[in-house]
């Protein structure tokens, strides 16, 4: 008799954002809103190819002579540019950094979990709630333990940042602290300059080492004003890890371009980190994918196509900002959402509100109510007000 090697397996929970997208895809309502799928589109909801990503391909076709294998770092040439793109360039070219390819900004985050998990396991991963939904699992899959902290409040949509502090105060030295460098996902809220200095001086004092998930660089308030705080960090600690993700401020979501830094105290500990860190990506993906990264390089190296690249850019983060503006402008009890940035905000909306917006107003989000901005136009806004108004206290 065949007994299945399956059969102890558990069914999984269903993503409930793949759900909300086949619901939208089936819903024939000419009004219909999808807020929920975080990805950039523009004013007729499309996500267009870039031009410069566009035009960086037709060179990749016509100049690239062979599909060989790179090796565990990658495109190095990529490696160094987003480097220097992400932390400028005395930090990126510091012997201390180490620095290989991923895939994606989600491969980044979860080598960054396996070294660390391979350097202590005794050490928490402190997170803020709420955070990105894949940041637990990621966590989890290697074995370390989180720990919750304080973040956001609902009742004002601004970040707990007294709560914040005084839970991570009973954090251990050692222990990492998960920081997104911008944008935060789901929420939108940012931190001051004061709040980022502060947090730095908390991971000084008690020897806290931070993770920075540097997913929608460029696409808050700018390339340089966005990764001041995450070179801050980088620069005044002797240890840190940055994952960078170039899937949303180059619109690569399908290509998967990542890149994970990590500074060392010392030589030696840099020389036995990437050891570590090429070990460990042979085991789980042997050579990352080539083809976006290798795109992404010829924009960062050339002065024309980098420039037509942030002129996209800035296109993309004016109008989300815009969409902001006018979203506070509209609905006063959300007028703080004109200062978040990045594609997401987390409306003070219950469960039960998102259902029936869904079901009387073909307006779809996510479950906890996390919207993302770019899903508005100027054509939908009005629907869109008129119908989340009534949930609003």
């Amino acid at each position: 008799m065949h007994q299945s090697q399956f059969g102890s397996l558990a069914q999984q929970a269903p993503d409930s954002l793949l759900g909300l997208i086949r619901l939208f895809q089936e819903d024939q309502r000419p009004h219909k809103i999808d807020l929920g799928v975080g990805i950039f589109r523009d004013d007729q909801g499309l996500t267009p190819v870039l031009g410069a990503i566009k035009a960086a391909e037709r060179i990749l076709v016509e100049q690239q002579e062979s599909k060989s294998y790179l090796g565990p770092v990658g495109d190095s040439g990529f490696v160094d540019l987003t480097a220097r793109l992400a932390l400028g360039d005395d930090l990126a070219t510091s012997p201390s950094l180490v620095g290989l390819q991923t895939p994606g900004g989600n491969g980044a985050l979860r080598l960054a979990f396996e070294l660390l998990a391979e350097a202590s396991k005794d050490s928490a991963v402190w997170v803020g709630s709420p955070t990105w939904m894949n940041h637990f699992p990621l966590i989890a899959s290697t074995g370390l333990q989180s720990r919750h902290h304080h973040f956001y409040d609902p009742a004002t949509l601004r970040i707990d940042f007294d709560g914040m502090m005084s839970d991570l105060a009973s954090a251990k030295p050692g222990d990492v602290l998960l920081l997104h460098g911008c944008c935060h996902n789901p929420t939108g809220a940012s931190f001051s300059s004061t709040e980022w200095t502060e947090l730095l001086a908390l991971c000084q004092c008690q020897g806290l080492l931070p993770l920075i998930d540097f997913a929608y660089h460029g696409l808050g308030d700018g390339l340089e004003a966005d990764a001041a705080p995450v070179r801050m960090f980088v620069e005044n600690l002797p240890e840190a890890i940055v994952a960078y993700s170039c899937d949303k401020n180059f619109g690569m979501y399908r290509d998967r371009v990542g890149s994970l830094f990590v500074k060392a105290a010392t030589l030696a500990q840099a020389d036995a980190v990437r050891s570590q860190l090429f070990g460990t990506a042979r085991a789980m993906w042997s050579m990352p994918p080539d083809h976006g990264a290798a795109a992404c390089r010829i924009i960062l190296s050339s002065s024309e196509l980098r420039s037509v690249w942030q002129e996209e850019l800035n296109t993309m983060r004016e109008r989300i900002n815009g969409l902001r503006q006018a979203v506070a402008n509209s609905l006063p009890q959300l007028s703080a959402i004109a200062n978040q940035r990045g594609l997401f905000s987390l409306l003070p909306v219950s469960t039960d509100a998102v259902r029936l917006l869904r079901e009387e107003s073909a307006i779809y989000m996510a479950p906890d109510g996390r919207i993302n901005i770019a899903g508005l136009s100027e054509a939908n806004l009005p629907h869109f007000v008129e119908a989340i108004s009534g949930y609003l206290g």
